[in-house]
Parts: structure tokens; C-alpha cells; sequence
């Protein structure tokens, strides 16, 4: 299966190369999560040797001034609590307390920060209602508060269900809350189209899980085309559009897109990951554009920051670097 649409990033042997050996690294690391020494070595030295740059803190307390300092350089934010996959009923309503918690204290503190969730720290696998009405709660305070909630999008095998609670949330009356659609899956073009009736606010990004062929484009080349594709259907469609993203040559097509087409900078804003690409929001921000900073807190940081390690090769350098020391 091809990657739809005729918009084409330029490619070259060197980086046709250079994507394959990121492919190879991307799988390695993503399959070096589940190792059990990997993961005791991380969670043990992992702060010490640079998840700090990458998340926020490990209280919401700590993560407050990381917020407000980003707010003042002209990012917006939002914030979640690192978890998931969680399978105790109770457990999960209190990630819902806290996350309720949380949002008065963004209402207390002034800061121009909203909400990211995972269903499955929500309890999604301990069924679909269940997470349901914990999110639900949590929407519906949000909206007590004039904040909004973004439900984030885990792998392939649970996309029905996030985008059935969604649904379930958006004909409940609730406008505050918006998804996440990923570039590299086959059916997110079916999907972006039958979600396109709700006027929804989507982010789009290219996609952190490592999935199978079956599912997944799995070349740099054509999820770049895919994403390129579905960016300007989003754009072209939705109430408003997160462009998820570090690739500045996509960054560069989707600004000459709206401005050829006319989409106000009020219907898009570009999203980024707190630590990485730091000059180029600030950049951003001062050409006008609206940037928001992915600014992550909590203790349970290690499978968050093995995805950043896996998307890109200088993320690993750096704890490399910091291991040296």
C-alpha cells in the first residue's frame, strides 16, 4: 500500500541511507524497552544521566516554574502525567483525581497549559467504560475551568477504542476535548474522514510505537508523504489542526500551505517536545507562529523517554554524553 497523495519531500541516496540505519536504530531501542536490565540501568540513572531534559520534573511542583517559564518565552504547553497501562480500577481513578487536581492548580497558577492523556492510564484495559467515565470526568472539570483535554493515541490495537470514547465524549455535548491521528498507520486517512463530520481539533504526528507491516508504513519517505497528505486535509477541514513535529522541512510546506490557501494561524499551531529542538519554537514563536511545548512530569518517565531516545539518534547522544561524565 502507497501513502496517499502527490506531495513529495526531496530525497537522496545519502538519506535514504541515513533513514534506514534510523529505522534499524528506532526498532533496537523500542525493543530494548521491554529488557529488564535495560530498564532497572534507566530507571535507576536515567534523571542523572538527561531525562531531566525531556521531562519536566517529577511532581507537578517541580514541573510548574518549567511551565511558566516556557509560557514567558511565548510557547504554550500542556502537560501530562507519565503512566500507562494501568489494570486496578481504583488506581485508575485516581490518575483522573489528579489530573482533575491539576487542572485547578493551571487555573490557580495562570498558565497557559492543557491536558494530555493516555486511555490506558485511564484504564482502558480494564474496559472501554471504564475509561470512559474517567475521562469523561476529567473533560467535563476541564471545561469547569476553561481548559481542554487532549486524549493521546496509543498503539494500533487500541485506535478503536480511543476513537470511540472520542466519539462518545464529542455526542455527549463535550467540545473541549480533542485525539490524535498517526501518520505512519494504514487507516488513519479512513479514519481522519469519518471523524471529519465532528469539525474535530486534531493533532497529527507521525507515530512513537513500533508496529508492524501489516499496520504500518514502515519507510521514512512514505510516512512523511502520508503525513504531508493528511496535514492538509486537516488543515483544510478540521476546527483546528496540531501539526506535531521537528521536521523542518515539513514545518517549511505547511507554512507555505496556508499561507497559499489562506488558513489564519488561529486554526493551527505547531507542537513540539520539551528538551528537544528548543531554539527552533522560540524561532517559530517569533515569526509569528503559535508553538506548544509537550511538557511531560511524573516518576513513571522511563517508557517516555525511550520513545524519545528511539525517534532520534542525538536524543541518545546526549545520555550518552551525560553517562561519560
Amino acid at each position: 500500500m502507497t501513502a496517499h497523495g502527490s506531495s513529495t519531500l526531496g530525497e537522496n541516496p545519502l538519506g535514504q541511507v541515513s533513514a534506514s540505519v534510523n529505522l534499524v536504530f528506532r526498532k533496537g531501542i523500542l525493543m530494548a524497552t521491554s529488557n529488564r536490565w535495560v530498564s532497572r540501568f534507566v530507571r535507576r540513572y536515567g534523571m542523572r544521566l538527561g531525562a531531566g531534559r525531556f521531562v519536566a520534573g517529577e511532581t507537578f511542583d517541580e514541573a510548574v516554574p518549567v511551565l511558566r517559564r516556557l509560557n514567558e518565552q511565548g510557547l504554550r504547553t500542556n502537560t501530562t502525567l507519565l503512566g500507562e497501562g494501568v489494570r486496578d480500577e481504583t488506581m485508575a481513578r485516581g490518575v483522573a483525581d489528579t489530573y482533575c487536581d491539576v487542572l485547578d492548580r493551571i487555573a490557580a497558577e495562570g498558565l497557559q497549559t492543557n491536558i494530555a492523556l493516555k486511555l490506558t492510564h485511564l484504564g482502558l484495559d480494564l474496559g472501554e467504560d471504564i475509561a470512559y467515565e474517567n475521562v469523561k470526568r476529567v473533560v467535563a472539570h476541564a471545561a469547569t475551568v476553561g481548559n481542554f483535554i487532549r486524549i493521546d493515541m496509543e498503539e494500533s490495537a487500541r485506535v478503536d477504542a480511543t476513537l470511540a470514547i472520542y466519539r462518545r465524549l464529542r455526542a455527549d455535548g463535550f467540545d473541549n476535548v480533542g485525539t490524535v491521528l498517526q501518520a505512519m498507520l494504514y487507516r488513519t486517512a479512513r479514519d481522519l474522514e469519518d471523524l471529519l463530520p465532528l469539525k474535530p481539533n486534531l493533532r497529527l504526528v507521525k507515530g512513537a510505537y513500533l508496529e508492524s507491516a501489516d499496520v504500518a508504513y514502515q519507510k521514512k519517505s512514505e510516512v512523511d508523504r502520508n503525513y504531508l497528505y493528511l496535514a492538509e486535509r486537516m488543515l483544510d477541514e478540521c476546527s483546528f489542526t496540531a501539526i506535531a513535529t521537528h521536521d523542518e522541512r515539513i514545518i517549511a510546506h505547511v507554512i507555505d500551505y496556508t499561507k497559499r490557501h489562506g488558513i489564519g494561524s488561529d486554526r493551527f499551531e505547531f507542537q513540539m517536545l520539551y528538551g528537544i529542538r528548543p531554539q527552533l519554537q522560540r524561532d517559530l514563536v517569533r515569526q509569528g507562529y503559535r508553538v506548544l511545548v509537550a511538557t511531560p512530569y511524573g516518576s513513571e518517565w522511563y517508557f517516555y523517554l525511550m520513545r524519545r531516545l528511539a525517534e532520534r539518534p542525538a536524543n541518545l547522544l546526549f545520555v550518552l554524553r551525560g553517562l561519560a561524565r
